[in-house]
């Protein structure tokens, strides 16, 4: 009778504790679901709250010049510049200016020489500016000194007075939001790898990958709607600029090189020695 209940006891004790730990195994990988969910639920918020912030129109300007009435006719080739690629794409456009203009070489070996040192506006003599003495310098550092310039500073304020372009604080957001939602994905990835090291009694490998899924699939239909939405022409211009942005390219984009670089960038130039001096 004694050994019975010895034998009943160690029964009970085996079953329990296979019970136990049946149980935290089933529930550390849902844990770690749980932890997945909450980091994509976060990273979404907040991108989808810095892309309804981005999407307010700005207000009318003071003196009435509201940007949004303004018809693409009206953007001079440095403000499309700026709206559809920021400050690089500014410099960018005025160095192929000069260089169609004769009063620049760019060498495919990626060196700048200046053949006339007069700078017809602000822009030109920024990057007349960036040369050394001997009128030479790479087109990296011209390039990156004439973005850095006051004259770019005072087009970017000048845009986002009239409503064209996105302000600092709204570009920075939508940014944010859009490292979190990867950051967030790459630990979806993580903690499905964990969830899978860990033994689940009940649970496949599949039905794990599946339940994963869902918040990778989110993050990834997140980044995709702010790609398509929040950005729909450049990160730069607000959608008031945006729309002019588009006209401007049906309008004349096919027959001007200038302004599809100011649009597109220096990848649509067709002679290959530009490109690889951009590069």
């Amino acid at each position: 009778m004694q050994q019975f209940v010895r034998f009943e006891l160690r029964q009970q004790q085996f079953l329990t504790g296979h019970f136990y730990t049946s149980w935290e195994s089933a529930m550390f990988w849902v844990l770690l679901l749980l932890m997945a969910w909450a980091g994509v639920l976060a990273s979404c918020t907040l991108l989808l709250r810095a892309a309804a912030m981005a999407s307010v129109p700005a207000p009318a300007p003071p003196d009435g010049g509201a940007g949004a009435a303004r018809s693409p006719d009206e953007l001079n080739l440095y403000e499309a510049a700026y709206l559809a690629g920021g400050p690089r794409r500014v410099a960018e456009l005025t160095l192929l200016s000069m260089q169609r203009g004769r009063r620049l070489l760019l060498a495919h070996t990626g060196w700048a020489t200046v053949v006339d040192p007069v700078g017809r506006d602000p822009h030109e003599r920024s990057v007349l500016g960036a040369f050394g003495p001997d009128g030479q310098a790479p087109v990296a550092a011209v390039r990156s000194a004439a973005a850095r310039d006051e004259a770019v500073r005072a087009l970017a304020d000048r845009l986002d007075a009239a409503g064209l372009a996105l302000p600092a604080a709204a570009r920075s957001g939508v940014a944010g939001g859009v490292r979190a939602v990867r950051r967030a994905a790459a630990l979806v990835a993580a903690l499905a790898a964990a969830a899978l090291c860990v033994p689940a009694d009940g649970a496949t490998a599949a039905v794990i990958l599946c339940w994963f899924a869902l918040p990778l699939l989110l993050t990834l239909g997140c980044l995709a709607i702010a790609r398509f939405e929040t950005y729909p022409y450049s990160a730069w211009a607000s959608p008031a600029g945006q729309r002019l942005l588009v006209a401007l390219d049906r309008e004349r984009a096919e027959g001007d090189s200038l302004t599809a670089v100011a649009l597109r960038g220096a990848r649509v130039l067709a002679d290959p020695a530009l490109r690889a001096a951009l590069a």
